[in-house]
């Protein structure tokens, strides 16, 4: 009798990468500071001692479990680009202030602090030979044939396409700034219960739930502001069809320059 052929293994569905980040720095930090997330009354904050001590355990845990997750991320996919490392590195400094105690003003300048030195990083770059918002034109075009890498890096050297890198740098920070005083407005309005009581967790799970959508629109408006001027010098410098986004039409119009 023949052995019967193996049915073929099915693929495994891999959970995309964004469900993840969802989970691990929105989804869990509200339920840690929800007050009443196992029935009335009774949240981690309890679990964790109750009272001061424990509603102040449980901001610490909802703030350091999104920092763990991004560290552990750039650990165990060895991804040391530049991206992932001021990812990293805003990870740190998030999970650094989650030990500054404060509430009102103070609290709502804390919860912006990545993004106000986000941006001051990017706006003193702007005077530099290497603009930071090149760091995420650079990580595009990694999957990249080399002489496509070398040809898209010998463009954005060009001293006219420089000065859109300057302008889409200078338009990533601005944007960057608003947003964070946005989130800062948002934040000094709804969290004004005081540091280490039930009422101010609630308050920022609250704000987190409230701001993630829009923080995340002003962030993506920064970017396609950059783009924005990027492309048109790019444009301008090499014709209507080049793109730092088609390396291999803009390696054509480069070595045509050449």
């Amino acid at each position: 009798m023949r052995a019967m052929s193996a049915a073929p293994a099915r693929p495994r569905s891999r959970v995309p990468k964004t469900v993840w980040d969802l989970v691990f720095t929105l989804v869990i930090p509200i339920m840690i500071l929800s007050p009443n997330l196992l029935g009335e009354g009774i949240g981690i904050a309890s679990l964790l001692g109750g009272g001061t001590g424990g509603n102040i355990r449980a901001y610490l845990l909802a703030a350091l479990i999104p920092v763990g997750y991004v560290l552990w991320d750039i650990v165990f996919n060895r991804n040391v680009s530049p991206v992932a490392l001021i990812g990293g590195a805003g990870a740190l400094v998030s999970g650094a202030l989650a030990f500054w105690y404060v509430d009102g003003f103070w609290y709502a300048v804390k919860d912006s602090a990545r993004s106000y030195l986000v941006g001051l990083a990017f706006l003193v770059s702007a005077g530099t030979r290497v603009p930071l918002f090149r760091v995420f034109l650079d990580a595009a075009s990694i999957g990249e044939k080399p002489e496509d890498r070398a040809a898209s890096a010998q463009a954005l050297r060009d001293p006219a396409v420089h000065r859109g890198l300057v302008a889409g740098t200078l338009a990533f920070a601005v944007v960057d700034i608003i947003g964070g005083v946005v989130n800062s407005f948002v934040n000094y309005e709804r969290v004004t219960a005081k540091f280490g009581t039930e009422a101010f967790n609630a308050q920022v799970a609250e704000v987190n739930a409230i701001m993630r959508l829009p923080g995340l629109g002003i962030s993506l408006l920064g970017v396609f502001a950059a783009i924005y001027f990027v492309q048109k010098a790019v444009k301008a410098r090499y014709g209507e069809g080049a793109s730092v986004f088609e390396p291999a039409k803009l390696t054509e119009r480069v070595r045509a320059e050449a």
